[in-house]
C-alpha cells in the first residue's frame, strides 16, 4: 500500500491482498517563520502597545476571555516597527497564494489588524476570521512559555474535518499522523518573533495563559481589494 503525504508503502492485510494507493486529500497549511530582526522590533512594539492599552483603557471584546484587545487598526498607529511586521506577513502570505492553476498574482491586499495582550489566566474561544483569505499571528512577547510550556498560552487549531471524530466508533482511525489527529486540536506553542499564517477559515484559539507577564501578540487579517 502507498500511503501519499503519510507513511511510506504498505501492504493491506492478507497474503493475497493488492497494493493499495491511499491518497491523504485535503491538507491544510500552517506557515511559520521567525522575523530576524525580532529582539529590537518586538522591544519597541510592545512598548507602543502597552501605551496603546494604557491610554484606550477598555477592551474590544470578541474572542478574548480576559486580557485586552486593541481596535483593529494597529496597521495605522503601530508605527515603522509595525509596518515591517506587517511587510513581513505580506511576503508570506503572496509566497503562499496562488490561483486554481497553480499561477501567483500580484494582490493589493486590504488589511485589518490589531494588538492582543494576555495576563494570567487569559485566553481566547475558538473563532474564525469571515472576510478575510489569510490570517496571521505574530508574537511580540511569549510571556515565558517558549521556555517553559507549563506555563500554557498556546495558540490552538481545531480539525477542520467537521463531524468527523464524532460520527461513529471515534476510537477507531487511518494509520498516519493524520488519523491519529482526526478530531484532536493540534497546540502550538509560540516563541517571541514567530509568525504563523493560515487560512481565516482555521478555526482557533488561545490555551488560558498561566504566567505573571504580558503573553502580547498581533493579528492581521488580509482580504483582497487593498
Amino acid at each position: 500500500m502507498t500511503d501519499r503525504g503519510s507513511s511510506g508503502p504498505q501492504r493491506a492485510a492478507g497474503a493475497d491482498a493488492p497494493q493499495l494507493t491511499v491518497l491523504n486529500l485535503f491538507a491544510t497549511p500552517l506557515v511559520i517563520a521567525t522575523l530576524p530582526e525580532a529582539p529590537a522590533l518586538n522591544a519597541e512594539l510592545k512598548r507602543i502597545i502597552l501605551a496603546r492599552e494604557a491610554a484606550a483603557g477598555e477592551s474590544v471584546q470578541r474572542s478574548n476571555h480576559g486580557g485586552w484587545q486593541s481596535t483593529w487598526d494597529m496597521h495605522q498607529w503601530g508605527g515603522a516597527p509595525m509596518q515591517k511586521v506587517l511587510a513581513f506577513a505580506r511576503n508570506i502570505v503572496d509566497s503562499v497564494t496562488v490561483d486554481r492553476a497553480g499561477k501567483r498574482h500580484a494582490i493589493a491586499w486590504r488589511v485589518n489588524s490589531w494588538a492582543n495582550v494576555n495576563r494570567q489566566g487569559h485566553g481566547n474561544q475558538f473563532h474564525t476570521h469571515p472576510g478575510a483569505l489569510w490570517s496571521a499571528s505574530y508574537y511580540v512577547d511569549d510571556g515565558g512559555v517558549g521556555a517553559d510550556a507549563s506555563l500554557g498560552g498556546e495558540f490552538e487549531i481545531q480539525d477542520p474535518r467537521g463531524v468527523a471524530p464524532v460520527m461513529y466508533a471515534p476510537y477507531l482511525t487511518f494509520p498516519g499522523p493524520d488519523g491519529a489527529a482526526l478530531g484532536e486540536a493540534q497546540r502550538l506553542t509560540p516563541q517571541a518573533g514567530m509568525c504563523v499564517v493560515f487560512p481565516s477559515w482555521l478555526s482557533h484559539g488561545v490555551r488560558p495563559y498561566r504566567g505573571t507577564r504580558e503573553r502580547i501578540s498581533i493579528a492581521i487579517n488580509f482580504s483582497l481589494g487593498g
